[in-house]
């Protein structure tokens, strides 16, 4: 038999910290780490071209997205949902 596994595409959750280009965001997801060594705790930030078709998204809401099929040299993401509004 053969096993069939379906794709599994990562998500993410972060805050919009660009979205001037047309359905495109800019968003800078925050992870925390350890250090193998020293055991301390630090932040880790990343920012990830987002593609928003409906355009639902603004400045400061925090979103969900996942991987999807490269849309551009840098959008290989696209918007889930509109987790919190900015206020």
């Amino acid at each position: 038999m053969t096993d069939i596994k379906k794709a599994q595409h990562r998500k993410f959750e972060g805050e919009v910290v660009s979205a001037k280009g047309t359905k495109t965001l800019q968003v800078l997801v925050k992870t925390r780490k350890m250090h193998a060594k020293y055991k301390k705790q630090y932040w880790e930030s990343r920012k990830y071209s987002v593609h928003d078709e409906k355009e639902r998204a603004q400045l400061g809401d925090k979103i969900s997205f996942i991987e999807c099929r490269p849309i551009s040299k840098t959008k290989r993401w696209t918007l889930i949902d509109v987790v919190k509004k900015a206020v």
